[in-house]
């Protein structure tokens, strides 16, 4: 037995017959063959440090250096500041976990309590949890915050529009739990409200309707009369949105939503291969008792100073499990901070200006992109703020593969042979555009 397996082969038996199963590869049914290494690991043998150093530098050197990406889909490349970068890099605050004696931490609570406040006001809500994992996580969290606060009705109606990735976490969190996900129809690109008003009808057992703002094509949808249409109903109004666009867009809030909620990734972090990001939910008031993760609330203590407690901590590790709203195990704390810092140093008005320097190159994006006929906006008559879909005459991945190829540039996300989500933000300059633009009008 290897000293770094802990488990026996009885023991592997053991826990498999306690699941119904006999081997260890029918855990992984579920996963395609195409996908399954068919072969050992290709491991080196033992090296020295320096042997190591070199190994990875060389593995380091293999990964493409400063790329100019116009891809969004839900994860953009905005702008990290030196600041955030250095202080969350801080000992103190990059090897901090969940306080479990919280009130001894209570600068951990403080930051945690900033971030709250600025996520309220950024939102329109009344209140905010202390994040989750991403946007897809605090997507499906809220869908089961929704049912739980709504008695007796286990119906989720989520728009066609929202990024398929969130969907996809959506119903898995749902076949779990036992709730049905009914799907709103697209029409031109938005929600159809003609299909949501006669899903409403047919179905007498609606939670929660889940919207984007914006959408995952980028546009920007109006969503006037919905809130009144959704409560009408006895059901909560979820929105889905990427954080930062909230500076200049009307907010969850004012559209008379229950739940916000999504990715704070645009909030400066990093793009990171993937993560970590961090998930946010806000809320009404009334809604609190039924929110994940917890709340950090600001009080004084005996001797009148000002200090911050966990006002609520409906958490698995904190009461009971069958007791909590959800067994969601971190609070993301280092992004927490990560995104309290980014926006304590951009203010509301460098969010507003970050963004409408997104929105400006976009749109000449959308020109350039747009100028030689080859290729239109998918939706021309649909407002967007730095994202679109583009049409070609000309195969998307020959675009994406001669952009990287000869540029450096990541082009966009693809949405079929001829279609391409593409976005931009502060970070591309008209000299980048043009030469994607370049590149474009090459292509074949």
């Amino acid at each position: 037995m290897h000293r770094l397996f802990p488990h026996t082969p009885e023991d592997i038996s053991k826990m498999l017959g306690d699941c119904g199963l006999t081997e260890l590869s029918q855990l992984y049914v579920d996963v395609p063959q195409e996908l399954k290494l068919k072969e050992p690991y290709k491991l080196p043998a033992r090296m020295s440090e320096p042997e190591v150093r070199r190994f990875f530098d060389d593995l380091g050197r293999r990964n493409r250096q400063g790329m100019i990406c116009f891809a969004g889909a839900g994860f953009y490349d905005h702008y990290t500041p030196a600041a955030a970068l250095n202080l969350v890099g801080r000992s103190e605050f990059l090897t901090a976990y969940t306080p479990y004696q919280p009130e001894i931490s209570q600068g951990t609570l403080q930051y945690i309590f900033e971030y709250q406040t600025m996520m309220s006001r950024l939102t329109g809500m009344e209140i905010s949890n202390a994040s989750m994992y991403d946007g897809a996580t605090a997507t499906a969290e809220a869908m089961m915050m929704a049912v739980a606060s709504v008695r007796k009705r286990r119906r989720v109606l989520v728009s066609a529009t929202i990024n398929p990735a969130y969907r996809r976490v959506v119903d898995t969190y749902a076949h779990y739990h036992g709730i049905e996900v009914e799907t709103i129809a697209e029409a031109d690109g938005v929600t159809s409200r003609e299909d949501l008003e006669a899903k409403l009808q047919e179905f007498s057992d609606v939670a929660a309707v889940i919207v984007p703002v914006p959408n995952y094509y980028g546009i920007v949808e109006d969503y006037t009369g919905l809130s009144e249409l959704v409560h009408s109903n006895k059901a909560l109004l979820v929105m889905t949105c990427v954080a930062a666009d909230l500076a200049v867009l009307k907010t969850p809030g004012e559209w008379g939503a229950d739940i916000a909620c999504g990715d704070s990734q645009s909030l400066g972090i990093p793009l990171s291969y993937g993560g970590p990001y961090l998930g946010f939910i806000c809320s009404t008031k009334a809604l609190m008792r039924k929110m994940p993760g917890r709340v950090v609330g600001a009080t004084h203590d005996s001797e009148g100073r000002r200090c911050f407690v966990l006002t609520l901590q409906a958490r698995e590790q904190h009461i009971r499990r069958e007791k909590a709203t959800s067994n969601i195990c971190s609070n993301q704390g280092l992004m927490t901070l990560y995104v309290s810092i980014y926006m304590s140093l951009m203010g509301a008005e460098g969010l507003r200006e970050i963004a409408e320097h997104g929105h400006a190159a976009a749109e000449y994006l959308a020109k350039k992109m747009t100028e030689d006929g080859r290729a239109s906006l998918r939706y021309p008559d649909k407002p967007f703020l730095n994202e679109f879909v583009l049409r070609t005459d000309y195969p998307v991945d020959t675009l994406i593969h001669a952009a990287m190829k000869s540029e450096n540039i990541l082009a966009g996300v693809k949405l079929n042979e001829h279609e391409i989500l593409m976005a931009a933000t502060e970070m591309q300059t008209r000299e980048d555009i043009d030469r994607l633009a370049a590149v474009a009008r090459k292509c074949n």
